[in-house]
């Protein structure tokens, strides 16, 4: 116990009042994310190893070794506190290579706390998908663009989607960066599959439809390294060979998943 004050008091920001309410929330938490309001503003504390092994992802193995597309691979697994100090690697990185990202206020075994980074992109798409679709499809092309200069910074997020994004300075913030896909794969090809990623998202929110997807492809091959575009090719070719399965299974029943995947590969397949 009296380890664990030395450590919290050592964590920037936190006020003598603040220590027993975080070290409290720390010990008698169960939830994999929890805010934590502090004298200087929230926190957050993050779980890892509160959420059972995915089958999808030993299936996802296998399928990527049976077809070899490396694209397919999902990150290595870890163990709980494996995963946490990959979170706080990644962080680090991404930080001294000047990308926004949250900071770690303290750790300890599988869990961590990092400052808050107020609303993310996903919150601020859904308050202004109504009112401002000009400026909810201007939001998406400068993620796009954000994230092809992440690219060129020899950078891969992993999983790139509005939830895991937010806006500082004009800028887009990365947070939650428990995968690792350039370890599993060429970078080159991470990057590819972070940007059709992103596009899953981008094709079910635009508001304007073709003309958003024209300009956050644009921003995102105008910052992005060149043999990432050539991996996005190769990704969307393998990927484009599925699309009249996908299509035949929307006649039946079109869920927004598969309506994400026909429109983003469709489109990313013809532009690259």
């Amino acid at each position: 116990m009296a380890d664990a004050i030395d450590n919290l008091k050592a964590g920037r920001g936190l006020s003598e009042e603040d220590i027993p309410v975080l070290l409290t929330a720390l010990l008698s938490g169960s939830h994999r994310v929890a805010c934590v309001p502090l004298s200087q503003g929230a926190v957050w504390i993050k779980r890892y190893g509160t959420e059972c092994t995915s089958r999808w992802v030993v299936l996802q193995r296998m399928i990527a070794n049976l077809v070899g597309a490396p694209f397919l691979r999902p990150s290595p697994a870890l163990d709980d506190e494996g995963m946490a100090q990959r979170e706080i690697r990644r962080i680090t990185m991404f930080a001294s290579k000047d990308v926004p990202t949250a900071r770690v206020v303290y750790s300890s075994g599988s869990a961590v706390v990092f400052s808050d980074v107020g609303l993310t992109v996903g919150q601020q798409l859904r308050a202004m998908a109504g009112s401002d679709p000009v400026a909810h499809d201007d939001l998406l092309v400068l993620c796009a663009g954000e994230l092809g200069r992440l690219h060129a910074k020899g950078l891969c997020h992993g999983r790139p989607f509005p939830r895991d994004m937010f806006v500082k300075d004009g800028r887009i913030g990365f947070m939650d960066f428990e995968e690792e896909p350039d370890t599993v794969m060429p970078l080159t090809t991470a990057q590819a599959r972070d940007i059709w990623l992103l596009f899953l998202q981008i094709a079910g929110r635009a508001r304007l439809g073709s003309q958003t997807h024209d300009r956050a492809y644009k921003a995102w091959c105008e910052a992005a390294p060149a043999g990432a575009i050539d991996e996005l090719h190769k990704l969307t070719g393998f990927l484009g060979a599925f699309l009249w399965f996908a299509r035949l299974i929307g006649r039946v029943h079109m869920g927004s998943d598969l309506r994400q995947f026909i429109m983003a590969t469709s489109y990313l397949k013809h532009a690259s």
